[in-house]
């Protein structure tokens, strides 16, 4: 049934921008310099008449998205943007006329299809994968929530039930879901604070002794320095995942320096998470080193609120790697291999018991596998790509919407502090910290609230 807040869009445009890294960023055996942002602009009109700007970004991260081995990261970086620019393209009157997840919906049959041309016109060696093709939809995606928002004047997580919906979630997330709307799986104000999960990459220095050229941009050079200016309290930590003698001991090392910093800002209580980039060959390396941090750092593991998924995203291709085991001693949490429903019910069934949720899958998918994962009583996170600018504070829209996510991963103040200086005067508390944490109670604008 169509409803007079349904909207068409009637303009689309893009643009890329380019930000150096102040320092590079190591993970998965990879090691990323800069972010290229694909920004786009919409206009849509309602039936009723009204009309919104909407606004969207994302860095089009190849590097995670598109791992390959044998297609240069240049060519896959390239694939990506063309296909984000031709999805703009196609948005402009072709899509249909309805709610945002209606239109999103749209655009996957879309998404192969373009990517498939755009692999054949560049010569390249593989197929896009699924979830390159999610991060290079997902600042349209992004934009046409945001406009959907500003057309009707409320924030866009106002906009997810009956009267403005015109399916409950079963269209979308099967049986399970008869008569529900995301609404019920979304908070109407968002959290007033939340925690920061500031990355520690497999190459930034702990200490000064680990600085071997400064930056001197008078931001902190240390894990150390950082704790103490920001007032951390949640830590990533990047681990290679195929040394596991490596990795100990760089855990061990990060909390060694953690407690001293901790201690001397008297504080008692802070937390970690693991990303092992699906490195680990198997789940045995996870039982091992978890059994090894025990013994060797039992206040570390004590501190260890999750683990990022360790081994391979292809889990058809990896049925002996069952997490089982595993997150019966800590939540294990899928993400690079969630890519749809049916990928989060086989991580499930392979023993994963929670789901990392990343913006730049798009607005919609994110949206309900919040809600699948909740429904199944799964640990929710949401997590980055060094999202700057207009992409963080959409990530942490999200995060602050989601009843059950407690923190938000957010480095770009760490990597790419260029990338914010657009936005972070008008959001200071958002991207500056002293407690650890992000004024997320701020986000409650039409649109994506910012």
């Amino acid at each position: 049934m169509s409803k007079t807040t349904d909207i068409r869009i009637v303009d689309a445009r893009c643009q890329t921008k380019r930000f150096d890294y102040r320092t590079p960023i190591k993970f998965g055996g990879r090691i990323v310099n800069d972010a290229v942002l694909l920004e786009v602009d919409l206009m849509v009109e309602t039936r009723g008449g009204r009309t919104g700007h909407g606004h969207g970004s994302m860095p089009m991260g190849s590097v995670w998205a598109w791992p390959s081995q044998q297609v240069a990261p240049a060519d896959t970086l390239a694939a990506m943007t063309a296909l984000g620019e031709s999805l703009v393209a196609q948005a402009r009157g072709e899509l249909p006329c309805g709610h945002p997840l209606r239109i999103t919906h749209a655009l996957g049959p879309c998404r192969p299809v373009i990517a498939a041309r755009m692999v054949a016109n560049a010569g390249l060696a593989e197929p896009m994968p699924v979830l390159a093709q999610l991060v290079a939809a997902s600042p349209l995606e992004a934009a046409v929530y945001d406009a959907y928002g500003k057309a009707l004047g409320l924030n866009a997580y106002d906009t997810l039930g009956e009267p403005f919906v015109d399916s409950d979630l079963a269209t979308w997330l099967g049986e399970d879901f008869r008569g529900e709307t995301l609404d019920a799986y979304t908070l109407r104000k968002p959290k007033e604070r939340m925690p920061l999960y500031h990355l520690v990459g497999a190459l930034d220095p702990l200490t000064h002794l680990d600085v071997t050229t400064p930056v001197g941009d008078r931001l902190p050079e240390t894990l150390a320095e950082w704790i103490v200016s920001d007032g951390l309290t949640h830590l990533k930590i990047k681990l290679a995942g195929d040394d596991i003698k490596w990795d100990v001991d760089r855990v061990v090392s990060v909390d060694r320096v953690a407690t001293e910093a901790q201690s001397a800002r008297n504080c008692s209580v802070w937390w970690y998470s693991l990303d092992f980039n699906e490195r680990c060959s198997d789940v045995a390396y996870v039982l091992d080193f978890l059994a090894r941090i025990r013994h060797d750092a039992p206040g570390a593991f004590q501190r260890l609120q999750y683990i990022e998924q360790p081994t391979s995203r292809d889990l058809r291709a990896s049925p002996d790697c069952r997490m089982h085991q595993a997150s019966r001693i800590k939540p294990i949490v899928i993400d690079e291999a969630l890519v749809d429903l049916e990928s989060l019910l086989l991580s499930r069934e392979m023993g994963y018991s929670g789901v990392a949720l990343k913006v730049c899958k798009g607005h919609s998918e994110s949206l309900l596998m919040a809600a699948a994962a909740q429904k199944y009583g799964m640990f929710l996170c949401v997590q980055d790509l060094t999202c700057v600018g207009a992409s963080f504070l959409h990530s942490a829209s999200l995060a602050a919407r989601v009843p059950t996510v407690a923190a938000i991963e957010g480095n770009g103040r760490q990597y790419c502090p260029a990338g914010n200086r657009d936005w972070e005067g008008r959001f200071p508390t958002m991207f500056r910290l002293a407690d650890g944490t992000i004024e997320t109670g701020l986000l409650t604008g039409p649109g994506l609230g910012f």
